[in-house]
Formats: structure tokens, sequence, C-alpha cells
């Protein structure tokens, strides 16, 4: 949109934090572009490059099955990927996932490994590409300049963050093309390490053996262990394809197979190029031997004379081979900026970090802020540290690993805790859903643990740390387990505003719902786990006079404080209103004006305060009576209710008078009587207990089943709640979600007497005498003497004010409750009567008599009601 006056504006908040409503290009990509970008993002020629000499070196000639055990652990925590991808497909992945499995806190620390881990990566990647730029035209002096390869790193990092602005479609072309330059060089120097090993063998060349690929012949368990963990880390990257699910094609199923086929391509490529490379330069200390300390750092480049040699066609591919080395840091570089953006953006469209970092462009339908923002970041990285120290940038970069294994496990571990409640639906639930990433996950805690142990050797790394208590600790664990404690430090101040409104929701519902003659109740309250946190969802039973209940269930649109406040305010609203013993249609009609005059007072204090919460509340209200039956309901907006008959366990849904949402004008609110046998079964839900199957009709189509299933009543109402919510939201959610269970009762006949009188002043004293009676049976004898004064004035009262037929109901609950009915709409006031006054003191003495009184309006007069304290019973 064009602003008056103004030019284009460049971006635009995401319009919502579900998946496909963050405002991304969607189904801009399909698998094949997919599979791309997760394999380029692990930088296969440089990864190799750089880590093939430290296998060897661990582990010697079985480098090739250790290379490929390394992949056991990234397979397991790509399933992981796969199935929180398909329950859940936001492009903040750990994060997202950690925060709904755990917990905010638990996720904001997933997200923050994320971003240590590729901001130090993109530092290191940008060196690499810089360094080898400078060697692809000869320049070898240049390539080992720290300032020249600094300057051209961040070249590099501005390049490939433009490319990222740009759109992810153009993203993808580019890495399609610096992809398939990488693996057909690393495919014809393998072929052509292994033709030349059978026909021209070089010094140090050994054929390919069996016992390459047998674990078993690994000296020890700690050889073993060092090349796993240095191995594990050439996987490192694949997850960028899950990263882009919110524009990819299927969002929900592709990310998440890509995943898994770039684990296993990079399995194959892996394997065919550490065999190659071994067969031909051996695992030697020096020369060509992959074991030469001097070439650990890059020892493709050292082969590729040997391989191709330096003569014509020769020259060209040994020139190429470096170009692919850095191409592939080029590629990994562009894709590491795609999930650092995508995870910044997704925390700040879910409030865990400003939510500037949370606008899109407007054209390219990218990130605008996040993508500049880490590039930014990341070029401060690079410059800071290699102005400060090369071995500070050095130790910085082995310490990655440390925040990848961390990040790893946390997804193997919430991918466990996210399905816990549906292991058990079947095998292969348990399995991919449960067994494997829970072993991912425990690999790379493992790992994880014996890195920052291996790291901490002062002698490890380029630099050591003297710490207190614990002395000489090397630079990488110091670095590695630095980074990620900033993180935890900063957390207690992004995760604050979710912590207080959760407290304030809390605080504000109810503990429990009280015991009630009227109902058996039970609820459920699932606040949204993301980083935006509590919604306004709110649910209530309120005691109300002659033995009726309350029921409510309420949903304040919005998240966080404002939204906790509103629900409490209106929450409040709801109970007072309620005992002044309004109809449903009334209350949620005064309730709605209290709603308008928040609104109002808030613009008429803070005119350019944003919406306020107070709009469009939905809210459901019903009365029970257990005397009747009957129950009386009215909605607000888009309340649901479902309805189980006993006996029959026939679920349905009640179509109630529509109503506007609170705040919002529109037609009056009407109620609606329904008679319920006794038995029934209410569920009072919000919209949020269904966001989690496809559409409203298949939810409450899966919400009846559930309830119908307990057709005979047997089961407990936390047991039917419990089951209701794991069948419905399986895993955490987006937005708050209440259910409100209640189960009817008629009260017992002979807990309740009634009597009907003519308006005939004489009939005061035949009430008198059946209520004395009545009282007697009861066994309250000591309540008849103020009983009788209580009936003789309301009675009275009614017959000379109002006429008309009397009625008269006494109810024996935890008080004595006393009900004089009338048709007379005028009701009695309070006074504290004069000296000399002749009457008005009636009401005045029963007030000082009873527990509570009041009055109800029906639809044919009204009632005053007395309520007494019943004696405790007796000890034994």
């Amino acid at each position: 949109m064009r602003h008056f006056g103004g030019a284009e504006s460049p971006g635009r908040p995401a319009p919502g934090t579900g998946v496909g409503r963050k405002g991304l290009k969607s189904d801009a990509l399909g698998l094949f572009s997919s599979v791309v970008i997760g394999i380029a993002s692990t930088a296969p020629a440089y990864s190799l490059a750089a880590t093939l000499g430290l296998i060897v070196t661990a582990v010697g000639l079985q480098a090739p099955i250790v290379t490929m055990m390394s992949f056991l652990p990234m397979l397991l925590i790509a399933y992981a990927f796969r199935e929180l991808n398909a329950s859940n497909a936001d492009c903040g992945t750990t994060f997202t996932w950690a925060t709904r499995a755990f917990g905010p806190r638990t996720g904001w620390m997933g997200g923050w490994g994320i971003v240590v881990a590729n901001v130090i990566v993109m530092a290191s990647l940008a060196e690499i590409a810089g360094s080898y730029g400078f060697r692809l035209v000869g320049q070898d002096g240049l390539a080992e300049d720290r300032l020249w390869t600094t300057v051209a790193g961040v070249v590099w990092i501005a390049v490939m963050t433009a490319v990222c602005y740009v759109g992810i479609e153009f993203s993808a072309a580019v890495q399609r093309w610096l992809l398939c330059l990488e693996v057909c060089m690393l495919l014809l120097f393998a072929v052509a390490a292994l033709v030349k090993v059978y026909t021209d063998p070089p010094s140090g060349a050994t054929h390919v053996s069996a016992s390459w690929f047998n674990p078993f012949e690994v000296s020890s368990v700690k050889a073993l262990t060092s090349g796993l963990l240095a191995g594990v880390f050439i996987y490192w990257g694949w997850d960028t394809a899950v990263s882009i699910n919110e524009e990819t094609v299927d969002s929900t199923r592709i990310p998440g197979r890509a995943a898994v086929l770039s684990t296993v391509v990079l399995l194959v490529l892996y394997a065919l190029v550490a065999t190659s490379a071994q067969a031909f330069a051996g695992v030697g200390s020096s020369g060509i031997g992959l074991g030469n300390p001097d070439d650990s750092d890059d020892v493709l480049s050292g082969l590729g004379k040997a391989v191709f040699g330096d003569q014509g066609a020769g020259l060209v591919l040994t020139r190429l081979l470096i170009l692919m080395v850095l191409t592939s840091a080029l590629a990994s570089t562009l894709t590491t900026i795609l999930p650092l953006a995508r995870t910044v953006f997704s925390m700040a469209v879910h409030k865990a970090v400003p939510a500037r970092f949370a606008r899109v462009h407007r054209r390219f339908l990218t990130p605008t802020w996040s993508t500049i923002g880490m590039g930014a970041v990341s070029v401060a990285f690079l410059v800071v540290l290699t102005s400060f120290s090369g071995n500070v940038l050095a130790d910085s970069i082995d310490s990655v690993g440390l925040a990848i294994t961390f990040q790893y496990g946390m997804t193997g571990f919430a991918c466990l805790w996210y399905h816990r409640g549906v292991l058990s639906r079947s095998t292969k639930d348990l399995v991919f859903k449960g067994l494997l990433p829970a072993l991912g996950g425990l690999i790379m805690f493992c790992l994880f643990c014996y890195a920052a142990y291996v790291y901490a050797a002062p002698g490890y790394g380029a630099t050591s740390v003297d710490l207190p208590l614990l002395g000489p600790t090397g630079g990488v664990t110091f670095i590695g387990l630095g980074a990620l404690l900033l993180g935890l430090l900063l957390m207690p101040v992004v995760t604050r505003g979710h912590t207080v409104a959760l407290k304030l929701q809390r605080s504000l519902l109810p503990r429990r719902l009280p015991p009630h003659t009227a109902v058996d109740s039970a609820s459920r309250y699932l606040p949204a786990d993301s980083g935006s946190g509590v919604g306004g969802d709110w649910y209530d039973v309120i005691p109300l006079s002659g033995t009726r209940v309350g029921l409510v269930v309420g949903d304040v649109l919005g998240h966080g404080l404002r939204a906790a406040a509103t629900m409490g305010r209106l929450r409040t609203g709801v109970r007072v209103l309620a005992r002044l013993d309004l109809a449903p249609d009334e209350l949620l009609s005064r309730l709605g004006d209290l709603a308008e005059q928040a609104v109002y007072e808030r613009d008429a204090g803070d005119p350019g305060a944003p919406a306020d919460a107070s709009m469009g509340v939905a809210c459901l209200y019903a009365v029970y009576d257990p005397v009747s039956g009957e129950c009386s309901l009215a909605r607000a907006g888009e309340s649901v209710l479902a309805v189980v008959e006993p006996r029959r366990g026939e679920a349905h849904h009640p179509q109630l008078p529509p109503g506007p949402p609170l705040g919002v004008a529109g037609v009056p609110y009407r109620s609606t009587e329904l008679r319920l046998p006794p038995g029934s079964l209410l569920a009072l839900f919000t919209g949020g207990l269904l966001q989690a199957t496809d559409g409203g009709d298949a939810g409450r189509a899966e919400l009846f089943r559930v309830l119908a299933w307990d057709r005979d009543g047997r089961e407990s109402l936390d047991e039917l709640c419990d089951r209701a919510v794991n069948s419905l939201l399986p895993g955490p959610v987006d937005v708050d979600a209440t259910l409100l269970l209640v189960r009817t009762r008629l009260l017992d006949r002979t807990r309740f007497a009634e009597w009907e009188l003519p308006p005939d002043p004489a009939a005061v004293a035949t009430i008198r005498a059946a209520v004395g009676k009545q009282l007697g049976d009861w066994g309250l004898d000591e309540l008849v003497f103020t009983t009788e004064l209580i009936v003789s004035e309301l009675v009275t009262n009614a017959i000379r004010y109002a006429g008309g037929p009397v009625r008269v109901r006494l109810i024996r609950d935890r008080t004595l409750i006393c009900e004089v009915s009338d048709p007379g709409h005028t009701a009695p006031n309070l006074r504290h009567a004069a000296t000399d006054d002749e009457g008005g003191r009636g009401l005045f003495i029963i007030a000082q008599m009873t527990h509570h009184w009041g009055t109800r309006y029906t639809p044919t007069g009204k009632t005053l009601w007395t309520e007494q304290d019943l004696s405790p019973p007796a000890g034994p």
C-alpha cells in the first residue's frame, strides 16, 4: 500500500502467529528445492575439507564407517523434525516446538541455540569464502591476510543477505546452481581418485578394504567418540529445509520429507568421497596423507593437484575444486541466513524478541528486519572477533558444536514430550514420534556433555581462560557454554511478559470448582504455548439463589497482560451480575455495557491506544435449576455448547439464538430454555478446543464421540475432561482452549416442599402451621420460630401489595431456603424505619434473621428468597 504523500512502505507486521498466517510467501518451494537447500546448508565440500582430516586423526582407517555412523543421530533428529513439522509447521522450528512442549523458557533457549550456532557459522563461512575467493584468482598472499579476508567476508555476508532479502525463490534458484557445481565436482573428484587408485596409484594409496567399514576395528571407545563428535557436525544444516516450511508446498509433509532425504543424500555423498579420498591419499601424517596436521583444516585443496594434476585440463579442474569449496561456503552462508532470519522472525511474531523483527516485505514477502538484522549481527561478530584475536574466532568456530548438539538434543526431547499423548495410538507413532526422536536427543545430549568436557582441556583450541574455582579452562568450552549461558541470562527478560500474564490468568480463574447440589463439574484450561502466551479464556460455576447454578465460559480476543486483565474484569462483572439473579439475556446485555464502557474510558484517556481486548468478547451464560430441571441460556459471539442426554448417549449441538460479541453493537440477546433430564452432560467450551482438527464440524464430531462414550455416567468428569483434551489437542496449542463439563442433577423430592395459597389473609396462619410441621419432619425445630416469622412477613406483604396466587417453597440444602413468589413486579426495598413509624420494619427484621436475602424476577412475577444457616451435624 502507499501512504498519502509518501513512498511505498517496505514492510508490514506479520498478520498472525499460526501456520501460513505470518505473511511469508506460501507454496514458493517444492520437494526438490527443499532438498537442495537442506543439502546446501551443510556445505558438503567445505565440511569434508575441514573435518575429514580430524576424523582420520581420531580413528585412522575406519574414517569411512565413522563418517557413516555419524549419520545415525542426525537421521533420528531428522525424524523428530519431520514429526514435529507434521504437527506444527512453524518456521521457528526448535524455538516453537520446545516452547509448546516445555514452555516459553525452554523454547527461548532452543531459539537462542539456533541464533548462536548460525551467527558463529556465518562468520566462519564468510571468512572461508573470502580466503578461497583470493586463492581462486591466485592471490594466496591476500588469502592469508586477516584484514583482507575479513573485508571479503563482510562483502560476502552482505551479498548473501541481499539474495535472501530479495526472495526465497531467487535464493532457491541460486542454491540449485551452486549445489549442482558442488556435487558434480565432488563426484568427479571421487571417481577420478578411485580410478587412479586402481590404475596409477600414488605413493601411500591403498585399495578399499572391508575393515574400513568395521567400527570394532577402532582402537578405543574414546577414539570412536572423538571421531563421531567430529563427524556428526558435517551433517549439520539440513534442518534449513524445515525452517522454510511455511514457504513450501504442503508445509506439513514436504519439509519433513526433504529433511530426511537430505540426510540420506549426504550419507551417500560423504561415504563415497571419504572412501575415495582415503584410498587415494592414505592416512599418513606426511605429504598428501589425510592425517597430515598441516592440511587438517583443508584436505581437498591439497588432493586436487594430486588427483587432477597441474597442467592443462587438470589445472582447470584443480581451480574448479577450489571454486567448489568457495561455492560450498557461499551456499551454506546463504542457507544459514534463511533459518537464522526465520527463527528470529518467528520469535518476534510470538513476542519473544522485539516485534520489529516480525516485519515482512510487502513485495518480496520475506522477513525484513530479521534478515538484515541477523546479517548485521554476523558482520559485527566477524569484525569484532577478527579485530580482537584470530585465536578467539577460531575457538568460537570450534565451539559451535555445543550449540548444535544443544539445539538438536532439545528438538529430539521436544518431539517425545510434544506427542506423549498419542504414543499409545499405534506402533508407528510410538517408534517415529517417541523412541527414535528420544534416542536421537539422548545421543545429542551425550555428545554435548562429552564435547564440553573435551573442549574444556586447557590445551584444546587456541585459547584458555583461568576461571575461579575451575582453574584453566579451554576457550572453546568457555565460549560455547558462555554463549548459551548468555541466553539463559536474557531469558527472564524476554519471557517475563508471558510469565506475568500466566500468573495473572491463573490467579483470576477459579482455583477449584466448588461442590454444588445442582451439578457435578470439572474443567480444563490450556494456555497458548507460543511466546505471545496467555489469552483471555475463562470459565466459572456460580452458586445462585434457590440451589440454582450459573455456568460461564468466555473468550477474550488477544494475548498477554491486556487480555488477562480484561478477562478478570469481565469475570468479576459476571459474578456480580449473576448474584443479582438476572436472566441470561439481561446479564449479557449489562456485561456488554461494561465492555463498551471500558473501551470508552480507554479512548478518552489515550485516543491512540491499540484496540482493546474488550471488543469482540465471546461468552456463554447458562442458569440451571435442579428443582425444575430447566436450563436457561444465552450467548454472545461464537461460544459453543454440546449436550449429551443420559442413557441414549447421543451428543448434539443445540442451536442457541445468535447474539453479537460483547462490546459490539447488534441484535438484542435472547435466552432460550432447555429441559434436561437428570444426569445430562453439558460441555461448554471455547473455539480453541477445536483448533487442531480439520474444521469446526470435524472437531465437534470428535468431541461428541468422546462425550458419548460415557453414556452411563460412570466415568468421572475429570477423566472425561482429560480424554477430551487429549483427543482434540494431542499437542500444544496456538490459542487458549477451555472446557467446562457439567453433569446435572435433580433435587430429591424429599428435600423441598411447595404450597400454593390464595390471596387471603387467613392463609397466613395456614402456611405458618404447614412450614412448622415440615421443619419438624426435617429435624430443624430450632429454625421453626424464625422461619414462621419470615414466611408470615413475606406472605402478608405479597397478599397486601401483589394479590393473586402466592407460592411458598422450602428447600433444605446446605442452607434452609425459603422462597415466596407472587405476580407482582415491584421489588420491596429495605429501609431503616424511624422510631415513630408504624410500619416498614419487616424486611429489616428479615435481613437480621437471615444470612442472605434477595429478589429475582420471573416471567410471571417475582420471587423473594432468604437463606438461613443450618447448624453443623452433631458429632458421634
